[in-house]
């Protein structure tokens, strides 16, 4: 059998490829057939004047391909190839095209940050400073904990802005708090600890601990926050809460109660997790503080993010752990690597320690108390006694109730007209029947003036 490629040494492909490509075309369009013996390596390169080294590049990629084999004292030989799924020259049905979606013009979200007041060029010129750090620190994993300059940061915040005592020894950096939480699961019985869970609550969190097979008691909510005397009638000895700022009624756990679930866990021999997801957004007063700063016991896992306070871009939350549980990350986790980003901790250690972090957290407060301002002034103008707004006291996002309105309805319809909003049913688990229809709406991300225009929109679209 003799091959006629036709072999352009000036076209920049190699030559073994474009045989190769020449081989491969002539088997898969039926013309070299199965068991055809194809010319020796010798001699085809003799026919074709080229080196036997490109030649047998060639036949080599088709052997590896499955295109060819070869057999001892007889030579390359043409496989068998399967029948192409569609025909050579048959038409592939067309998909047709899917709708296009109505531009977004206005979306309520909750998680988004103002972007307009984001510190870029301070951030940028950390980066920079980070970057000149040692290159045996920078290039590596770093300390399975998270880099010590940023622990120490992170230690002296919490002492001054949530009156929480701990030692940089204590606390664990993660890429975002339900990397933690993972983490955690870890650290607990999962054949005897039973984890109680607020209801409602973030459900995220709830999705890492029935992945992580626990079993999950839901504890209703009272108009101040968990129904301790609920938890007390349970066999659960983890119990995770939102104290500060309830996700996503927004209630305040108050002192009376944050004692008595300390309390609890005492006397269960438990542990608390505390959520202090978005604590520094507190309008009107101060904010209060964690329940970890009244944990005498070390019976508190402390939980605190970058995500809502600064960007979630860097992926960075952290946790306080109590001496008990330090003791078991350390025996169950050593062979654990640090998941967030060296340069990122160095950067964000070096922005806290030259006191950006603390004047960029006030300048949202300020900024995000006129948005939520904004929110409540146009939800009144425009919905009047149509609305019910739910904890509007601290965070970033509020609960509107529209009377006689189905969530649903609702939902589709802003989203019909480029507006989104986002039931809050979500939040809710158990046998508790239908959640109630709360819009959940974030104003974090939106200006003030697009905020006011979004709401006024609503009710047009809303015909309220």
């Amino acid at each position: 059998m003799e091959l006629h490629p036709i072999l352009d040494p000036t076209n920049g492909t190699p030559l073994y490829m474009q045989l190769y490509t020449y081989i491969k075309e002539e088997i898969t369009n039926g013309h070299l057939q199965k068991g055809s013996k194809l010319p020796s390596i010798r001699v085809l390169s003799q026919h074709l004047g080229i080196s036997k080294n490109t030649v047998e590049t060639a036949y080599q990629q088709l052997l590896a391909e499955g295109y060819i084999e070869s057999k001892p004292r007889v030579g390359f030989m043409v496989q068998e190839l399967e029948e192409p799924l569609a025909p050579q020259g048959s038409q592939i049905d067309v998909l047709p095209e899917a709708p296009k979606s109505t531009p977004i013009r206005y979306n309520f979200r909750y998680g988004h940050i103002d972007l307009d007041h984001f510190p870029m060029k301070t951030w940028r010129k950390c980066l920079l400073a980070a970057i000149d750090a040692e290159r045996s620190e920078l290039l590596w994993y770093g300390d399975r904990q998270g880099d010590i300059g940023l622990r120490k940061e992170i230690q002296r915040y919490l002492y001054h802005a949530r009156g929480i005592r701990c030692s940089a020894e204590q606390i664990i950096i993660g890429s975002g708090t339900p990397q933690l939480i993972g983490v955690l699961c870890q650290l607990f019985d999962l054949r005897h600890d039973a984890v109680a869970l607020e209801n409602p609550c973030y459900n995220v969190i709830r999705t890492m601990f029935q992945n992580h097979h626990f079993s999950i008691i839901p504890i209703d909510l009272e108009e101040d926050g968990l129904n301790i005397d609920q938890l007390q009638t349970t066999n659960a000895k983890v119990v995770y809460v939102t104290p500060s700022h309830q996700l996503p009624l927004g209630m305040v756990l108050p002192i009376g109660k944050r004692q008595k679930l300390l309390k609890w866990a005492q006397q269960a021999n438990g542990f608390i997790i505390e959520d202090d997801y978005d604590s520094e957004f507190r309008y009107g007063s101060k904010p209060i503080p964690a329940l970890k700063a009244l944990d005498t016991e070390d019976r508190v896992v402390y939980i605190g993010t970058f995500s809502k306070v600064f960007t979630p871009a860097i992926r960075t939350s952290y946790m306080v752990l109590p001496q008990h549980l330090l003791e078991r990350f350390h025996e169950r986790c050593s062979n654990y690597h640090q998941t967030v980003a060296t340069v990122v901790q160095k950067a964000l250690a070096h922005f806290m320690r030259e006191g950006h972090f603390e004047r960029h957290v006030r300048r949202m407060r300020t900024i995000y108390a006129k948005k939520r301002q904004a929110l409540i002034e146009a939800i009144r103008e425009y919905f009047g006694d149509q609305a019910t707004i739910i904890g509007d006291k601290a965070g970033l996002h509020l609960l509107v109730k529209i009377k006689g309105k189905d969530t649903i309805e609702l939902v589709q319809k802003a989203e019909q007209a480029g507006i989104l909003v986002y039931s809050a049913a979500k939040y809710w688990f158990g046998n508790n029947g239908t959640p109630p229809p709360y819009l959940l709406l974030g104003f974090g991300g939106m200006s003030e003036a697009d905020i006011r225009a979004g709401i006024r929109e609503l009710k047009r679209v809303w015909e309220i």
